[in-house]
């Protein structure tokens, strides 16, 4: 990988471990901690970007059919590209946290709910794309855009 190019990375995802999501961060949970959106950091945006948005999907999901349907478990817009981390457990608490997070929304996911929400233990050997798209265009998407763009970033 060059050092230039544009990543996402997870502290809490040790890829020696085969890149698993940690337990707290599942439906399942550990202790007290479950389902807690998991902290994401990110280097080298690219010049012309105007803001971030970041998707977080189960590529392994099967639907009732049969068919391999990927599951959304995650979406945030509108993230200023000042931002160049989202803390553990910023899911829900968006608002909460103010400064340099004002305006970030998060979008409806497949579990018909606008927050993380990890997948299920017996999900748990799927595998998760987060992807960060770098956005060139000045948008700001509301909760009726959101709904619309779900499926195509």
């Amino acid at each position: 990988m060059a050092n230039d190019e544009f990543t996402l990375v997870s502290p809490a995802i040790d890829n020696d471990r085969g890149g698993k999501l940690p337990r707290y961060c599942t439906q399942e949970g550990l202790g007290a901690k479950w389902d807690i959106s998991p902290p994401l950091e990110w280097h080298n945006v690219p010049s012309k970007t105007k803001s971030l948005a970041l998707m977080v999907q189960d590529v392994d999901n099967v639907d009732a059919t049969g068919r391999k349907v990927p599951f959304t478990h995650w979406v945030v817009v509108n993230i200023p590209v000042t931002v160049k981390r989202l803390p553990e457990g910023l899911s829900g608490k968006v608002e909460e946290e103010g400064g340099e997070y004002v305006g970030i929304k998060e979008g409806i996911n497949d579990w018909k709910v606008n927050v993380w929400r990890g997948p299920k233990i017996d999900k748990y050997g799927d595998r998760f794309e987060f992807r960060l798209y770098a956005i060139s265009e000045d948008r700001h998407f509301d909760n009726q855009v959101l709904d619309s763009y779900k499926h195509r970033f």
